[in-house]
């Protein structure tokens, strides 16, 4: 009896270790930014409107997690028409040919002693070539939202890029355009649901 007891409580604490939650970015509270500094005088800052983020994680503190993101390329905004329609052209994004950005992490460490800061290692996917990136996250803390009563985890995700690792606008050399690009997001992440992994 003893033995089946043990047994029991293994299996339910292995299940219980191995349950994994699904967080998904909410549209309404998330923005995924971009900035670059032309001629060297200025910074020139867009967004991109449509884009998913998906995390993963079997911890609370997401010490663990792993995440994916997809973005249509094609939803650049920069509040020039003219300028975002060049950025779409074969001369930067190609967007018809190359319509989607994807991020998918490899690897997620701890940074530093300040708590909820991490290094997130992972392959970019731009422009139909995939490099590795690192990027840094900051988590911001989980709460009960008062108005939708959803379990809510605040992110900040920030890096630098370099637009040439992708073949963007080889064209235009870094004293036009910096050829680093800072990126920067601002998540609130809802749980979505609770799995065991293997079950």
């Amino acid at each position: 009896m003893k033995k089946i007891t043990a047994i029991i409580v293994t299996l339910f604490f292995s299940t219980f270790l191995l349950a994994q939650t699904t967080w998904k970015a909410d549209p309404m509270h998330s923005k995924l930014t971009f900035s670059t500094v032309h001629h060297g005088i200025s910074d020139i800052a867009g967004l991109f409107k449509i884009f998913e983020i998906t995390a993963t994680a079997n911890k609370a503190d997401f010490s663990d997690a792993h995440f994916e993101l997809s973005t249509e390329v094609t939803s650049i905004n920069t509040e020039v028409e003219m300028r975002d329609n060049h950025l779409r052209s074969a001369e930067f994004f190609e967007v018809e040919k190359y319509p989607k950005m994807t991020f998918k992490s490899t690897s997620i460490k701890k940074f530093g002693k300040e708590k909820g800061k991490y290094k997130l290692m992972g392959n970019l996917t731009l422009h139909g070539i995939t490099k590795p990136v690192t990027i840094n996250i900051w988590y911001r803390g989980t709460i009960v939202n008062p108005q939708s009563k959803a379990i809510t985890a605040g992110f900040q995700f920030s890096g630098i890029l370099k637009r040439s690792d992708f073949d963007i606008g080889p064209k235009f050399p870094a004293p036009m355009i910096s050829n680093e690009v800072k990126i920067k997001a601002d998540s609130e992440f809802i749980k979505q649901q609770v799995s065991a992994n293997g079950l």
